[in-house]
């Protein structure tokens, strides 16, 4: 039985009987984690191009993240998911990652926050 503690942090969703500061801190540390996590082609982190769909932490601290790629036929396809998956579990107090590689919906542009435009000059 869980609490609904709600935290959004643009993508992070937490359904989680976590102490509400607890899950505070979780999902900061996770979005940090996963900023840091860059598609080897595309000089902007995972997170700012809009490749993470949903963060869900949950009640045993497990964490389920969906995510996508620029493209169906991106190299980086075998390496990025593992590269999330070690990144959130790098995270103190995250229990078992588990990452979902989805194309649909198909990752668009429009996706990108303006930090992502900004590096990438697509103004």
């Amino acid at each position: 039985m869980s609490d609904t503690a709600e935290v959004k942090t643009a993508n992070m969703e937490t359904n989680s009987a976590l102490p509400p500061e607890e899950t505070e801190r979780l999902g900061t540390e996770i979005v940090a984690a996963l900023k840091t996590v860059f598609d080897p082609e595309i000089p902007a982190d995972i997170y700012e191009l809009g490749l993470i769909y949903k963060v869900d932490l949950k009640d045993d601290r497990s964490v389920d993240v969906t995510m996508t790629l620029t493209t169906p036929n991106c190299p980086a396809a075998g390496e990025l998911p593992t590269m999330v998956e070690n990144a959130i579990a790098s995270v103190p107090g995250v229990g078992v990652v588990n990452v979902n590689l989805v194309w649909d919906p198909a990752w668009t542009p429009d996706r990108m926050s303006d930090e992502a435009r900004l590096v990438l000059n697509m103004w």
